[in-house]
């Protein structure tokens, strides 16, 4: 079973989300937060497996909330939801560690593979809408020269490793990567696999906001 928190200041749709998830065969909700303190500390009573956030939340805002239990419970997965397609918060959340996000009007079967998703460890960039929106954050955040602990890390990855990065961050599923690079599919995934090991990211989508901010792609790059 994938354990879920909701945590959402709207009652109603806390508990439309939460019934929702609820119905899934393989998913269940341990507990419901009403601010960003509570869902902190529901974190940390339940250990889930992924708490699924509002950015926008009293007491505690989202974003402080996904750097709080990104740093302190890095085992739970944290899926922000927001009301805006365009959101500063969203890609600061991003940065803070969460693995990705969900508009607020997703459909149900949406919501439940995105829990799905980030509970296997891998980041929400399947839909079209987070490819969208993480290209327009990418393109508001232009990348400077990238950092010198960034270079360096890039300097670990082989000539394959940097172009598996670059269509990473281009939003390209294995399939597409696997086309692009002319390999299979496993090899893709063995690619994945080393640049996040070799840089220290958790997925994909933190893959995305690094290459972005070393300048190993830059926005609008096709």
């Amino acid at each position: 079973m994938i354990r879920v928190v909701v945590a959402d200041d709207q009652e109603l749709v806390r508990a439309g989300f939460g019934m929702i998830l609820d119905a899934q065969p393989d998913i269940e909700v341990v507990a419901e937060a009403a601010d960003g303190e509570q869902a902190v500390a529901a974190v940390a009573e339940h250990r889930p497996d992924v708490l699924l956030l509002d950015v926008r939340m009293p007491v505690l805002d989202g974003l402080g909330a996904a750097r709080r239990v990104c740093a302190e419970h890095p085992e739970t997965k944290v899926l922000m939801l927001t009301t805006f397609d365009i959101d500063d918060y969203v890609y600061d959340a991003l940065r803070a560690g969460a693995s990705g996000f969900l508009l607020k009007d997703v459909r149900r079967d949406d919501l439940a593979h995105g829990v799905r998703l980030v509970a296997r460890g891998e980041a929400l960039l399947a839909p079209s809408v987070t490819k969208r929106l993480i290209s327009e954050f990418a393109a508001r955040r232009p990348a400077g020269p990238g950092r010198p602990q960034q270079h360096r890390l890039l300097e670990q990855l082989t000539a394959r490793e940097r172009e598996t990065l670059r269509l990473v961050a281009r939003g390209l599923s294995n399939a597409e990567i696997a086309a692009e690079l002319v390999v299979s599919e496993h090899t893709v995934k063995t690619h994945v696999s080393n640049v996040l090991a070799k840089l220290g990211l958790r997925d994909r989508v933190h893959a995305v906001v690094f290459a972005y901010e070393a300048g190993a792609v830059v926005a609008g790059e096709g």
